[in-house]
């Protein structure tokens, strides 16, 4: 049983004195491990949850796209476990935790990406519900909705990865905030109150901060190849103080960053870019919007989407109203859950948390199948 035991715990050999210890996992129930660390554990209950298999036919930028090559989010999130991974291994971090938190972190996404997010999160603020985030949604999963309604149990380091990953907002220095369970669920609880505070969001650990940076590196290059291969513009058209510093293949920026990252981070309690290579991300990042997110989805497909999402909150918040126990809500989702779900939430966030849950081909089949009745 020692090998044994040896063979599981050997990846804390050697750990950067700023990386998260197994031993400093934290659960908010009390549970016995198994021969799986902690953080490893945390990966296997994402990566066997049924919000992990709705990755693969959720938006990462386009939707109703008819090609194969163009990323899924299932193909996003494994980009970003793998150069998570590599820059977590280089800098002698907790691998496990990086890969439980990358697995996890956009699970909260919704159908049609972006555009759907914020749609969702008008209705919400409307409907009274609070701001809607997908990296708080995310968190929501994992500690609420998964596990027939009572959870996964994952331990704090992993959650607060998550709930922190947000790449939209790029830094050229990340450095962890230590916090305790109740500062997790304050900010976890602030982030539907206070519209702002999603920005503020810092991880607790190193692992978190290479995670949240990680996403950035993943989409900026993997989405300037996708939308190329779409014909919508040339690379030549990258600006060239942004493609002398970081090239212009999907490759070479993420080996670029990753290289920097590593260079600038090795020994140190802050995750770092280089002033060049910061610059030049936040220069991409820019240009990406503007050619890429920007123009993903046409004004008339907005509108579209925007009615649809509408339509279905409506017509589904009156299914639970009146307790229509033949509709998919209750069939797909209501059914599936213990009580403590059920009697903790209210009626408007069961059909917010079941609209989130949709796969973009969900969502179009069941606003179809409610226009025909």
């Amino acid at each position: 049983m020692n090998s044994l035991e040896e063979n599981m715990t050997r990846h804390n050999i050697g750990l950067s004195p700023y990386a998260c210890k197994d031993e400093d996992a934290i659960r908010f129930e009390e549970e016995s491990e198994d021969l799986r660390s902690p953080f490893f554990h945390d990966a296997d209950r994402i990566l066997y949850s049924y919000s992990y298999l709705r990755y693969s036919n959720k938006t990462q930028v386009y939707s109703e796209i008819q090609n194969d090559h163009i990323s899924t989010r299932m193909i996003h999130v494994q980009y970003v476990s793998k150069i998570a991974r590599t820059i977590g291994r280089a800098l002698g971090l907790n691998e496990d935790l990086i890969e439980a938190a990358s697995l996890g972190h956009d699970l909260g996404h919704v159908p049609f990406g972006h555009f759907g997010e914020a749609v969702l999160n008008d209705i919400s603020v409307t409907e009274g519900e609070g701001y809607f985030h997908h990296n708080v949604e995310s968190v929501r999963l994992l500690m609420e909705i998964e596990g027939k309604g009572l959870g996964k149990n994952l331990c704090l380091q992993t959650l607060d990865a998550i709930l922190c990953h947000n790449g939209e907002f790029v830094e050229g220095e990340y450095t962890p905030r230590k916090k305790t369970k109740n500062e997790f669920l304050k900010e976890y609880q602030n982030t539907y109150i206070e519209k702002n505070v999603v920005k503020t969001l810092r991880p607790m650990t190193l692992e978190g901060c290479v995670v949240r940076l990680s996403d950035v590196i993943a989409y900026l290059g993997k989405d300037i190849d996708d939308a190329c291969l779409l014909g919508l513009f040339q690379k030549s058209e990258i600006p060239k103080e942004i493609s002398s510093v970081l090239g212009i293949r999907n490759r070479e920026i993420v080996n670029t960053i990753v290289t920097d990252v590593i260079q600038e981070s090795l020994g140190k309690p802050y995750i770092k870019m280089s002033e060049p290579v910061y610059h030049a991300v936040d220069a991409l990042k820019k240009f990406n919007s503007e050619h890429i997110y920007q123009k993903s989805m046409s004004k008339s497909d907005q509108e579209k989407v925007t009615k649809m999402f509408r339509g279905i909150y409506d017509y589904t918040l009156e299914c639970v109203k009146n307790k229509k126990t033949e509709t998919k809500i209750y069939q797909n989702f209501l059914n599936h859950k213990k009580e403590r779900y059920l009697e903790n939430t209210n009626d408007k966030r069961k059909v917010l948390d079941f609209i989130a849950g949709m796969t973009d081909e969900y969502f179009i089949n069941y606003w179809n199948e409610i226009n025909l009745k």
